[in-house]
């Protein structure tokens, strides 16, 4: 060494130590991911797999997992006009769940993430990575290696690889296609934070309302005023934190789902197990022929059985791919199925009920504790689109789409777990101004399938 400088024996002592992925053993892909989160050790990738997903239901699925409370209630604004109309409408929902948040993001989105990293610019970056469609002077999203990129090409067809050769040239030639590409990105991105801002409200003042069920003399402005109290300690906990927040969520939302699935096959079972028949899509082709223009506006109702489907892909960066398939397929699908076969058991017996099929659905000794829950499950609910807003902003952000912000990251073991001060205050003063002008869900169910 020049200079004589000596070379320390130990590593200096600011030095942070090395986080569980990057200790002890040699770090490996999982096959057919790309991106930093996707590293996983050998002998252990799915220990580590499973503790992710275990995080991802606080996070990922509170908003999809919350649906059941007030989906019938938006669907059937007008009550049930035929008996297999909510045979209809449930068909709907089974095929419109398992299309929708299973396939399409569960298998077909998820493997569009970008350096693990997913939500709209990433996919934009993805885009820019294959083909020179970004416009002069716009940065990238920076590239990670991806060892797989060669072996991904060559499982391509001869016919798809020369589509996609023209598709590329048509696209790099025409100016308008680049700017196209780039105001679609910033739509749809907005769309996400849109949702970020109404999903909150929705969700927070179904479970506050459940109350009046049982308490007839509380007014709706009470039930508004918790519900704001409710959110703003909903965003100021967002400073712990991706990881201590979804530890802290998870638990809970395992209840949920497992209150969902237990409470619907309960119903299944003793009020109409025949409901199953539903899964025939010629009930959804009748409910259509019988109900005209109506069945067309209550699919505004049926779309919030996907709500939330969309942070997925978009806190994907948060946990992994393989984490999040997985908690899908375990626990969030199969409960969703159950507790929505269960309501349309029960409302085949009390059509009358449908405005809170949710909570008179509930046996009545289990009324209290499920109430409890379900505030908790509303409040996570709206987790899912804070976390995916953080992550689509700070994208947004270094493609320079967004003003300056702080990006804190909140884990020295997951870089996508991040914080964004300004962005987290400005949702939270957007959330309250809707809970306090809309007051009911109804009209915001009706702006969201809008």
């Amino acid at each position: 060494m020049s200079g004589g400088e000596a070379i320390p024996d130990n590593p200096p002592a600011d030095r942070e130590p090395p986080s569980e992925l990057e200790s002890g053993r040699r770090l490996r892909r999982l096959p057919g991911h790309g991106g930093r989160h996707d590293l996983i050790k050998d002998g252990v990738g799915w220990g580590l797999t499973a503790r992710l997903a275990f995080q991802s239901l606080g996070v990922v699925y509170g908003d999809i997992g919350t649906s059941p409370m007030y989906l019938y209630a938006s669907t059937f604004s007008d009550g049930i006009k035929h008996d297999d109309d909510v045979l209809g409408v449930l068909s709907l929902i089974l095929y419109t769940l398992t299309l929708i948040p299973l396939v399409k993001y569960g298998f077909v989105v998820l493997r569009a993430t970008h350096n693990g990293e997913g939500g709209t610019f990433a996919l934009y970056s993805l885009i820019c990575k294959h083909a020179r469609v970004g416009l002069q002077g716009q940065p990238t999203i920076e590239d990670e290696e991806d060892e797989e990129d060669e072996d991904q090409k060559n499982e391509v067809s001869k016919d798809a690889r020369e589509m996609a050769s023209r598709l590329k040239s048509k696209l790099e030639d025409s100016q308008f296609a680049k700017y196209a590409l780039l105001v679609a990105s910033m739509f749809c991105a907005a769309m996400v934070i849109g949702d970020g801002v109404l999903t909150p409200c929705i969700s927070v003042l179904s479970a506050v309302g459940g109350i009046k069920q049982t308490i007839e003399s509380m007014t709706q402005e009470t039930v508004v005023g918790i519900s704001i109290v409710i959110l703003i300690g909903l965003f100021a906990a967002q400073r712990l934190g991706t990881e201590r927040v979804g530890s802290c969520f998870a638990p809970v939302m395992c209840v949920w789902f497992a209150i969902n699935g237990g409470i619907g096959l309960y119903n299944l079972l003793k009020y109409d197990p025949s409901v199953v028949r539903a899964l025939d899509p010629r009930y959804i082709v009748r409910y259509f022929s019988r109900n005209g223009k109506e069945a067309w506006i209550s699919l505004g109702g049926v779309v919030l059985a996907t709500t939330g489907s969309e942070a997925m892909f978009a806190d994907v960066g948060h946990f992994s791919v393989r984490a999040v398939q997985l908690s899908m397929c375990v626990v969030v699908y199969p409960a969703l199925v159950l507790a929505y076969l269960g309501q349309v058991a029960f409302l085949t017996k009390n059509p009358h009920l449908v405005a809170d099929a949710f909570f008179k659905s509930i046996p009545g000794t289990l009324y209290w504790p499920v109430f409890v829950v379900a505030i908790l499950a509303s409040v996570i609910a709206s987790q899912a689109l804070i976390s995916g807003t953080f992550s689509i902003v700070q994208q947004s952000h270094s493609m320079g789409c967004f003003p300056p912000v702080t990006i804190v990251h909140t884990s020295s073991k997951s870089p996508g777990q991040i914080y964004v001060p300004e962005v987290n205050w400005l949702l939270m003063v957007a959330c309250v101004a809707v809970t306090v002008g809309f007051q009911t869900t109804a009209g915001i169910c009706n702006a969201y399938g809008t």
